[in-house]
């Protein structure tokens, strides 16, 4: 049994909204060959694994596989431990910074899956949609609201990563960002918000904030999957 954080990450300025996510603080408790099929039963769109709380070591699985970094789980998981100083998934070293309520982590844009981004003529067009476009595994489609305020609507659909649309998606963020070439807030989902800049050498810092819903008692399924095998 280990001890499952459940909170919700780029939450709006009044604590709606976010991105559920799972995270096990004891992660090293859970051995790597379990991780996935724990993954899988949680069924959130990422589970993180804290191996090493004071170096910052993560790692990070949706149902389907592992990611070398992704940004709502690594916003979420640097506010849960508080006063850690970077991050360290497999991608590599995320520094962390902190402004009142809010977290920022800073990567790199090629980090994380490889979402393509898609501009549309307007916010209507990214609300009409009624899932991933035809022939895309990986859509982050997007519409300015206010271009010269750098406002602007998205939705993301990693369907490629075993996930129908994520509700906020922080490396999907990192490469918007890097595309605008400047400071931007995207209004994702269902209602929720990621603030993203361009940071030094080519690196992006998105942030916002978290909530925590519940800490539970997780029981790890007995029964193991095909990737267990």
């Amino acid at each position: 049994m280990s001890r499952l954080h459940l909170l919700r990450v780029f939450c709006a300025e009044d604590g709606s909204g976010g991105n559920p996510l799972g995270v096990f603080l004891d992660g090293a408790a859970v051995l790597p060959e379990r991780r996935q099929a724990v993954a899988a039963d949680l069924g959130l769109s990422e589970t993180v694994f804290v191996d090493d709380a004071g170096s910052g070591a993560i790692r990070i699985f949706t149902p389907a596989e592992e990611l070398d970094f992704a940004g709502h789980p690594s916003v979420g998981t640097a506010w849960l431990l508080g006063d850690v100083q970077a991050l360290r998934p497999p991608a590599g070293e995320v520094p962390v910074r902190r402004d009142g309520e809010d977290v920022y982590v800073t990567a790199r844009p090629e980090w994380g899956p490889p979402h393509e981004l898609i501009q549309v003529d307007s916010p209507a067009d990214v609300e009409a949609l009624d899932g991933a476009p035809a022939g895309h595994d990986f859509a982050a489609v997007w519409a300015w609201i206010d271009e010269d305020a750098g406002t602007l609507r998205a939705r993301v659909f990693p369907v490629g990563i075993g996930i129908a649309e994520d509700e906020a998606t922080g490396s999907a963020a990192t490469k918007l960002c890097a595309h605008a070439g400047r400071p931007i807030e995207i209004r994702q989902g269902r209602g929720s918000l990621i603030r993203a800049q361009p940071a030094a050498d080519g690196y992006v810092e998105i942030g916002g904030r978290s909530a925590i819903d519940d800490v539970r008692d997780y029981t790890l399924p007995e029964r193991a999957s095909a990737a267990d095998r």
